[in-house]
């Protein structure tokens, strides 16, 4: 008898109803089309974004590029950040597809957190310039594309609920204080090995893979020692250090 599905299983599945459902439904042709102009859009912003910074891209520019009406780009993204968004769980659908099935195989949790993050280093690879570029934008903590923003709290859920996912399937378990704190330890210390590639300048950043390797190591020894009576306070005061923006102002007002 098998378990619940996992969250990459639920959101492969759910994407794979979508399509059929737009392929299926009447008019579907149509929506595909959406689809297809939707993507053509988001890669003219990407390539305008690469050439001429974040900010020296316009909407106006974006939908000349597409070869579409500036209606027809607004249509479909409401802004610019709406277009970064859009890349953002772009490249997140990419890292569930690349991390299947080191989740679905391996039940070391080393293995399992190695597998899952040398999958994010190949998938973001191709976007390397463009996150230079995107960097110092995103960077800005009032910038709806910083990775603590409002606005990118859907996709942070749904990152930290993959890594939830890599300490579920893992033997032994990882329980306790610990386990309920890792996925949001686990989801920032990713977003610090994504920072340190973004200025990786080795040949295929090559230093960054080793970092990942490294790092892995350490966390993986570092939860073993957590188990120990004495360094289990130590969690805690960790688990602050991590907390998002605010985070921690309104864990300790509730």
């Amino acid at each position: 008898m098998s378990g619940p599905p996992s969250a990459t299983e639920t959101i492969a599945a759910s994407a794979g109803g979508a399509i059929a459902e737009r392929a299926d439904a009447p008019g579907g042709a149509k929506t595909l089309r959406g689809e297809q102009t939707r993507e053509l859009i988001l890669e003219a912003a990407l390539a305008l974004f690469r050439d001429h910074g974040y900010e020296g891209a316009t909407m106006r520019a974006i939908a000349r590029r597409a070869g579409v009406a500036v209606g027809n780009a607004y249509y479909y993204f409401r802004s610019k950040e709406s277009l970064i968004q859009e890349f953002y769980r772009r490249t997140h659908r990419e890292h569930l597809a690349a991390c299947a099935g080191v989740l679905a195989d391996e039940h070391d949790f080393k293995s399992r957190l190695a597998g899952v993050m040398r999958a994010k280093v190949d998938t973001i690879m191709p976007y390397h310039r463009f996150a230079g570029v995107l960097f110092k934008s995103a960077a800005d903590p009032a910038s709806p594309l910083n990775p603590w923003s409002p606005d990118s709290g859907p996709l942070r859920r749904d990152a930290t609920a993959m890594f939830a996912e890599v300490i579920a399937g893992s033997r032994p378990r990882i329980k306790g204080e610990l386990g309920e704190a890792l996925p949001t330890l686990l989801w920032t210390y990713h977003m610090g090995v994504i920072l340190y590639w973004i200025h990786d300048t080795s040949p295929g950043c090559i230093r960054t893979y080793r970092l990942v390797d490294d790092s892995v190591d350490l966390v993986s020894r570092l939860i073993a020692l957590s188990r120990l009576p004495p360094l289990r306070p130590l969690v805690r005061i960790v688990r602050r250090f991590v907390a998002g923006p605010g985070e921690g102002e309104a864990r300790r007002s509730t």
